[in-house]
């Protein structure tokens, strides 16, 4: 089975409550941990939002303890069972995802500066171009 690594969890909104968790659709056979299958369509996964927010908690533990400790914490917790390498797993998934992301939004940047330099280049030029030509 082929795991798809292009689909990522919804980040949620911050808001003073604490998180607004958003449905997401299933691509796969697993349900994420924080997510249930919506009963009405099958393709839906529904947030809980009791376990995402307490996954967000685990997530500060791990500074302190184990993987294997919190993931115990959790599963008490939540009562829905996550194993340490599980939780270990996604932790440097969403990791990985969100240093993608920062890579790709300073490479915009980047190429946006570019972009415009190469315009101003472009339009210096431009003017020296038909200056030459028309002399020649």
């Amino acid at each position: 089975m082929k795991i798809n690594r292009d689909w990522k969890l919804p980040k949620p909104e911050e808001t003073d409550g604490g998180y607004n968790w958003k449905p997401v659709v299933r691509v796969g056979r697993t349900i994420p941990f924080g997510y249930k299958q919506d009963e009405k369509d099958k393709d839906i996964l529904l947030p809980i939002v009791q376990e995402l927010d307490l996954l967000e908690k685990a997530k500060k533990f791990l500074r302190q303890y184990s993987y294997r400790q919190v993931a115990n914490w959790l599963s008490t917790e939540t009562g829905r069972s996550i194993s340490h390498v599980g939780l270990m797993k996604r932790i440097r998934l969403e990791q990985k995802r969100k240093t993608n992301a920062s890579t790709q939004r300073h490479l915009a940047e980047r190429y946006k500066e570019a972009l415009q330099k190469a315009k101003r280049f472009e339009a210096r030029d431009k003017g020296r171009t038909t200056e030459s030509f028309s002399t020649g």
